[in-house]
């Protein structure tokens, strides 16, 4: 699978949990595969619960998904930051 052309989740400290399961659950209804990345303890954690909440979503339409989550070097401002990125994909 090709995950280099697959749009990225941007999650935040503040993001809000609920809008970001549905944009999980909804990117996954179309591709079958999404990536989801954050920066620091704050967003990782928003980032899981929204992933939990995606996946009660998604069950409900039959899917079952799993993450695997891994690290990522990320550019930002010209400094180099290490990034969660989980990616999603079926089980």
């Amino acid at each position: 699978m090709d995950t280099d052309n697959v749009d990225i989740i941007k999650v935040s400290a503040t993001s809000r949990t609920s809008a970001v399961a549905g944009a999980i659950a909804g990117i996954f209804r179309e591709r079958q595969f999404v990536n989801v990345q954050a920066i620091g303890a704050s967003a990782v954690n928003q980032a899981v619960k929204a992933l939990a909440l995606a996946r009660n979503y998604l069950a409900e339409d039959g899917y079952d998904v799993v993450s695997i989550p891994e690290f990522v070097d990320v550019e930002i401002d010209g400094n180099v930051r290490t990034a969660i990125r989980l990616n999603v994909m079926p089980r």
